[in-house]
């Protein structure tokens, strides 16, 4: 058996995540990092877990990265991020100096070119993937919370 590595595969990664904290009744943003095609971090939003408000996938799956990588830089990797990043994600994204970031649903509340937000020059992005699939849950999960 083949597999496809592209966007889709590691997005459908993300999307796996972000349902594991949907269960756990966190809003369902999931976050995968590649190198290589290998998956090196995962995470899913803890900030009710924890109580900890930046505990978003982003920063989580960062610290795993770095973690695994033995580095600050995530220099060749890829993170795929079921939702677009807030500022202060996009600001540890920047600092990271990922290469790329690859989002599924746009925040259209917090959309960071709406904040100015740098990212690295170094740093390509890509939106839109599976976003039918992101966007359902996401106002599925908001919905379940205005009721």
């Amino acid at each position: 058996m083949i597999l496809n590595y592209d966007s889709n595969y590691f997005m459908q990664k993300a999307i796996d995540e972000a349902k594991l904290g949907l269960n756990k009744g966190e809003v369902p943003v999931g976050a995968v990092i590649v190198i290589d095609n290998k998956i090196i971090a995962r995470a899913h939003n803890l900030t009710e877990t924890l109580c900890d408000v930046t505990a978003h996938a982003e920063i989580l799956a960062i610290t795993a990265a770095s973690n695994f990588l033995g580095s600050k830089y995530l220099h060749d990797c890829t993170l795929y991020v079921t939702l677009e990043p807030c500022p202060m994600c996009l600001g540890a994204l920047y600092w990271s100096q990922i290469s790329k970031i690859v989002y599924s649903a746009k925040d259209k509340k917090n959309e960071f070119n709406g904040f100015q937000s740098k990212i690295h020059p170094k740093t390509t992005i890509e939106g839109g993937v599976l976003a039918n699939q992101t966007e359902i849950m996401l106002k599925e999960f908001f919905k379940s919370k205005r009721s």
